[in-house]
């Protein structure tokens, strides 16, 4: 999961006050409230109180490659439509990627014990997964390896196959996933070493995912705040530690967005410190060992 607005130990611990880091960072208190506003309206992305030092270090870059004096010197530009693609590598610079291989483990466990037996049910119908703010790809390429474990332990399931879409509002970490390539710090995150001999191949600096794994998997630019009725329905949605970046407001419109993508008796796989605030009622909680998913009601059946 998982771009949103990156934390910084840096600012938590070293700054007190607002005042303190407005002295630090040469940034006005008007600039950073334009800024905030402007990155919400992009992006849905909130930025709290307080993180002028963040926003400053995430911009410095920028600012002195395009030689912009100032944080509103550059934000007069983005109002503008000036710069190409400026926009983009602004919301890119301030996006977190923090993402590992098979997260929380809880989800992927109940993705393979419950979710896939219960897909492999349907005859005929290839399955879509969607991982939401996938960043540099290790989630979507985690479900794909789950995936590939249940085909091998089960030879002719999924016959028509599986489909698992990965969309990013980064180009930067989109570019990375489709590479299929990662560094060695990348793989010594939750990536089992069994797994890691099996589907990748070792390359010059880190390793590369096996075919197998990456062909079931489709790359997407989306902006979650956007519409998304053009990636077609899906059953099983994983929007995990994404929603938290978000104002409450921006919360309810994706969650209301994806449930109408998600097929009824879908499922909605969420981090553990998210909620599905006003649309509970339009879900069953599913409780499977240490871990919780959510079930979209379907009125044509009862749910177990």
């Amino acid at each position: 999961m998982e771009s949103g607005p990156s934390h910084d130990n840096r600012h938590a611990t070293g700054f007190v006050s607002g005042i303190e880091d407005l002295n630090d960072t040469g940034l006005t208190e008007t600039e950073y409230e334009d800024f905030r506003a402007f990155l919400e309206e992009s992006c849905g992305i909130a930025l709290g109180d307080q993180k002028q030092y963040l926003l400053t270090t995430r911009l410095r870059p920028l600012l002195e490659e395009f030689r912009y004096g100032s944080v509103g010197e550059l934000l007069g530009h983005l109002r503008k439509g000036l710069g190409l693609g400026l926009r983009e590598r602004v919301v890119d610079a301030m996006t977190t990627n923090e993402t590992y291989w098979f997260r929380d483990g809880h989800p992927y466990e109940i993705l393979a014990n419950t979710i896939l037996p219960e897909l492999d049910k349907r005859p005929g119908v290839m399955p879509r997964l969607w991982s939401a703010a996938c960043s540099s790809g290790q989630e979507p390429y985690s479900i794909s390896i789950v995936i590939q474990e249940y085909l091998r332990a089960r030879p002719g399931a999924f016959p028509s196959g599986v489909q698992v879409v990965g969309t990013d509002i980064s180009p930067t970490m989109l570019k990375k996933a489709r590479s299929g390539l990662y560094h060695e710090s990348d793989l010594a995150r939750g990536l089992p070493a069994e797994q890691r001999d099996r589907y990748f191949k070792r390359r010059g600096f880190g390793s590369e995912i096996n075919p197998e794994i990456r062909a079931r998997v489709r790359f997407m630019d989306l902006n979650l705040l956007k519409p998304y009725t053009l990636m077609g329905n899906f059953d099983v949605i994983f929007c995990r530690n994404v929603l938290i970046y978000f104002s409450a407001q921006s919360r309810r419109d994706i969650l209301e967005r994806m449930i109408r993508v998600l097929n009824p008796g879908g499922y909605m796989v969420m981090g553990a410190s998210e909620s599905l605030a006003n649309h509970a009622s339009s879900f069953q909680m599913v409780r499977v060992g240490g871990g919780i998913v959510y079930r979209l009601k379907d009125p044509s059946r009862p749910l177990r």
